[in-house]
């Protein structure tokens, strides 16, 4: 039978329509506004952050071309004075403090001439001279014959500060008689980025723009995060940083999209670079980047309102879909109420056929089939009937006939089948398995219309060939009534009830559970009939002499359950033995071909 199909309610298809109608529009309108919107936005967040990066650039390479110019014009003004004494004059260590002084970003002034002393002027609370002349003579060494040279920045011990050194060399008629040096600090980078100082964790947390300096090495020159300049982390990990690294200062600025991980959370990010150019040796990277659904926030929240509202009118939707469902499948919903009744049999139910729309039409002709259905269901029921009585009138007129054939056994197909039900009943037979058994036990002996009557009639005991033909009537029988495809479920009780439990019986030899329980119980109540009936060759034997008999040979010849049942009838009066019962002791010994013929 194949698997019953799960229904779908037409509400829900009603509902549905008028989401996919009313709601999906609105959807898919919301999300490509959105779409547009923040494709819009991010392209203008770009240009901003690009826009940014390239202005920090510019004000960062005026700030070096600032002191550049600076240390450059006091090397020229020695130039044109052509004199080395003013080199170490004290008019000269005035004038340098003087423009120490004027600009407070530079940390020192450092005149070395070739040969004699040097001059410095510094501010001594952040730079002492050691590291002056430290960080001078490594850069006094490559002046050769430039304009200007820079160091890469580098970290002073006195109070960790980021500086850089500039030199120009003094040149006379003579060669380089001394180089002028400028150490500046960095911290000039903090105004013009403009940015509030603010912990690396904070930044990475709320996804606020970034914008820091690296040199070439990826080490922080600046950085709102103060502790990540102190400690020249390295930013290497940063794809924008490694981006920035590869171009080599070829591309000015680029726009790059990339991911990044902070404390093991992975972010999304948009970000931009720019090249700011100090010299051929050094050039610094300015980075701006931000986590990308912050710096999207607008459309997140547009979107966010879109779901909203189409929430808003999918309830609405569901509300009034809801009520016009109802009232659209109300109508159809006891149609299939009246249809699921008369599935269960009740045929004298109707519909209500008032609606005036198709519906009510469709009332009506339900109605009127179910009158036509009622009508031929009654007629089948009735025709079933008339076949049912006929075909048991014509197994009972067969069972009679095989009867008749001997005064002697007139009736014992009745008597067998009647005692079967009884045992049956109390085996826990169902109503369908009763009526099988009872069909059954009144054709078990059809076998034997194939017999000779000489032997069916003789007076006397069988001979022992007469026995092995009397055995014969199964088989016999069995061959008859397969012949008759309707008759399948009654054979076991035909072809086996002289099968016995320990496998001695016929025609099979099958034995216990080998035996159906049909055949075991035809063949305990045929031998109780023809125990307790009269015979040519024996009198009928009392009830109670029969019974002990019987349950002598469980689990020999009978079934044990099934005798108990038998047992259980006679005591309750619902199986009754019939003939005349003399003295029945003397003939127990002569019953065992009654038994199993």
């Amino acid at each position: 039978m194949p698997s019953k199909t799960k229904k779908i309610s037409l509400i829900y298809f009603v509902i549905i329509t008028l989401l996919l109608v009313g709601l999906v529009p609105l959807v898919l309108t919301g999300w490509f506004l959105s779409k547009k919107s923040g494709d819009e936005l991010r392209a203008v967040e770009n240009r901003y952050q690009t826009q940014l990066v390239q202005e920090k650039a510019r004000q960062i390479e005026m700030f070096g071309q600032r002191y550049s110019d600076l240390v450059l014009s006091h090397a020229k003004a020695f130039e044109l004075a052509d004199n080395l004494a003013l080199l170490s004059s004290p008019g000269t260590e005035e004038k340098l403090g003087a423009t120490l002084k004027e600009n407070p970003n530079l940390l020192a002034l450092y005149v070395k001439p070739v040969q004699g002393d040097s001059l410095s002027v510094f501010r001594s609370e952040t730079i002492n001279k050691q590291e002056i002349e430290l960080v001078s003579g490594e850069l006094l060494a490559h002046i050769e014959n430039k304009k200007t040279v820079f160091s890469q920045p580098q970290k002073i011990s006195t109070n960790g500060e980021i500086v850089l050194a500039i030199a120009s060399p003094v040149k006379t008629k003579t060669g380089i008689s001394a180089g002028v040096v400028a150490i500046v600090s960095m911290r000039e980078l903090a105004r013009i980025m403009a940015t509030k100082p603010t912990s690396e964790a904070e930044l990475w947390r709320a996804g606020l723009p970034i914008v820091f300096v690296v040199d070439k090495n990826g080490r922080a020159v600046f950085h709102p995060d103060n502790s990540v300049v102190t400690n020249q982390k390295p930013l290497n990990d940063l794809k924008i940083v490694e981006e920035w690294q590869a171009a080599n200062a070829q591309i000015q600025s680029a726009l790059v999209p990339f991911s990044a991980r902070y404390d093991g959370v992975k972010h999304e990010m948009i970000g931009a670079y720019s090249t700011a150019n100090f010299s051929k040796d050094l050039n610094f990277g300015v980075i701006a980047m931000q986590d990308e659904s912050k710096a999207l926030a607008s459309v997140g929240e547009m979107r966010r309102q879109t779901w909203l509202i189409s929430l808003a009118f999918a309830l609405i939707a569901l509300l009034v879909g809801s009520v016009f469902a109802k009232k659209l499948t109300a109508p159809l919903l006891k149609l299939v109420a009246a249809a699921q009744k008369i599935a269960a049999g009740d045929l004298s139910h109707r519909v209500e056929t008032a609606n005036v729309t198709e519906i009510g039409t469709l009332g009506e002709t339900f109605n009127l089939m179910t009158d036509k259905l009622e009508e031929h269901i009654a007629n089948l029921a009735k025709a079933a009937q008339e076949n049912r009585e006929l075909f048991v009138g014509t197994v009972k007129a067969l069972a009679a006939a095989i009867d008749g054939k001997d005064r002697y056994t007139r009736g014992h197909s009745e008597r067998v089948s009647r005692i079967s039900v009884a045992i049956g009943e109390r085996c826990g037979m169902g109503e369908d398995e009763l009526e099988t058994l009872r069909i059954s036990a009144l054709l078990h002996d059809v076998g034997k219309i194939a017999i000779d009557d000489a032997i069916l009639k003789k007076p006397g005991a069988l001979t022992d060939d007469e026995f092995e033909i009397m055995k014969t009537h199964p088989q016999r029988g069995y061959k008859i009534m397969s012949q008759i495809p309707a008759m399948k479920n009654f054979l076991p009780g035909m072809y086996m009830h002289h099968e016995m439990v320990n496998g001695a019986g016929y025609p099979q030899g099958l034995a216990g559970e080998q035996i159906p329980l049909q055949a075991k119980i035809i063949s305990v109540a045929d031998t109780f009939d023809a125990m307790t009936s009269d015979r040519p060759y024996q009198k009928g034997m009392k009830m109670e002499d029969a019974v002990s008999r019987i349950k002598a040979l469980v689990d020999t010849r009978y079934d044990g359950a099934v005798v108990e049942a038998l047992v259980q009838a006679c005591k309750d009066g619902s199986v009754r033995s019939i003939g005349v019962h003399p003295n029945t002791q003397s003939q127990i010994s002569q019953i065992s071909k009654a038994e199993v013929i």
